[in-house]
């Protein structure tokens, strides 16, 4: 898989377009949560750099994401799940009675056992109060997110902006073809 097609195909999202579904993601989790406040909600999203965040190949990889956290979560139905298929990217809510820590667990594992898991973004919130929260890695003894490019901790990276669009989009491309290699054998 190539970036000329990966990253040039799809339509293109402006700041705005961003800033306008990052507020409407956070009024469906508000949502969500409010009918069910003793739940866990997963909200699933890719990290995708540059103005294209969404076309067929990027969806059949959020597809893929989907399907094993589905798989994983199995036997605990869900109260509610949402998929949005947006041009600012694919998004998967799924409203869970596990704990907090019981899903970000298995979350974990997928970012980090699934070839496609890297580029995945599976958080975890619940609602205190009026407040939406989210467990972190470390809040359950785990090790940060690496970056997919040098290793280093990916939060550093991403603030720093230490590496390039271009150098993010080719290491996507790798991880894409890859996986897709690996899931297909």
């Amino acid at each position: 898989m190539s970036n000329t097609t990966l990253f040039t195909e799809g339509e293109r999202v402006t700041l705005a377009e961003m800033l306008e579904v990052r507020e409407k993601r956070v009024a469906i989790q508000r949502e969500l949560l409010s009918s069910q406040k003793e739940d866990s909600l997963l909200m699933a999203l890719m990290n995708i750099p540059g103005p294209i965040k969404n076309n067929q190949q990027l969806e059949a990889v959020f597809t893929e994401v989907l399907e094993r956290i589905e798989e994983v979560l199995g036997n605990h139905l869900p109260q509610a799940s949402l998929y949005r298929n947006l041009k600012t990217g694919a998004e998967y809510y799924f409203l869970s009675p596990l704990t907090p820590a019981q899903l970000k667990e298995k979350m974990v594992m997928i970012e980090e056992t699934h070839p496609f898991g890297r580029l995945f973004d599976l958080d975890v919130l619940w609602m205190e109060g009026n407040d939406l929260k989210s467990i972190s890695r470390t809040e359950l003894g785990l090790n940060t997110r690496r970056c997919f490019i040098c290793n280093r901790d990916a939060k550093d990276c991403g603030r720093s902006r230490r590496h390039t669009i271009e150098e993010m989009q080719d290491a996507i491309s790798k991880i894409i073809q890859e996986g897709s290699d690996q899931l297909h054998d």
